[in-house]
């Protein structure tokens, strides 16, 4: 299969066709899965959720099998969006009850959710390549938020794309969990440890530490950090 060239830019708000023709190992993927999972999934580049006047925004690293790569909402149907979620209502960043499905009404306030790519990797791992491809998109969508205040990554792959797509040095702004990094143009890059399922059965991430994290950022943002 051949690649297609990434777009080096595009018009904010931009987002990938359903068809993204980019990354040939995440198309061949994607094919497969329509085959194998029938048309009740989404097995598309996965939109971000929540409006254009958002403050805060959220990334991830990529959709999961059997949540956004299935419900078409990033962090939803899957483990992570079970803390991701609560934890955003518990901090004023979002209202209604979560419920793992698309329709379930939750709505964010000031807040927005996406991911470094956009599409479901093998194994949940896409290659530098893919993360590269995609950074467009998400310059496109930092680009469309006029309100923009926080960044909040979700893991090391997230901080470094945000700070790749902002033209900043990884090495002025090392990934820790629950740190802080001033950006150009006053942006705050948030760090913290991604959400899932391995990070919490470690023990990694405990439920505190990313209450500590949201906390922190619905301060910074001038939300209820209650």
């Amino acid at each position: 299969m051949t690649r297609a060239a990434p777009p080096t830019a595009v018009a904010p708000g931009t987002l990938p066709d359903r068809d993204c023709p980019l990354c040939p190992r995440l198309v061949a993927f994607r094919e497969e899965l329509r085959r194998s999972c029938g048309p009740d999934w989404h097995n598309a580049p996965v939109p971000p959720f929540g409006s254009t006047d958002a403050r805060l925004l959220v990334v991830g690293l990529a959709p999961g099998l059997k949540g956004a790569n299935r419900t078409g909402r990033p962090f939803t149907g899957d483990y992570a969006g079970d803390l991701l979620y609560p934890t955003l209502v518990r901090f004023g960043l979002a209202r209604g009850t979560f419920d793992r499905r698309a329709d379930d009404g939750l709505e964010l306030v000031g807040c927005r959710i996406t991911n470094a790519v956009r599409c479901l990797p093998p194994a949940n791992k896409p290659t530098g390549g893919e993360i590269a491809t995609c950074r467009a998109f998400l310059r496109a969508e930092i680009a469309a938020l006029p309100a923009l205040r926080v960044i909040l990554a979700l893991g090391r792959v997230a901080h470094e794309t945000v700070l790749t797509t902002l033209g900043a040095r990884l090495k002025d702004h090392p990934f820790r969990h629950g740190a802080e990094h001033m950006l150009p143009a006053g942006l705050v890059l948030a760090d913290s440890y991604h959400c899932s399922r391995y990070n919490t059965n470690t023990g990694r991430l405990t439920e505190a530490m990313f209450h500590d994290v949201l906390r922190a950022v619905a301060k910074r943002m001038g939300a209820d950090p209650a």
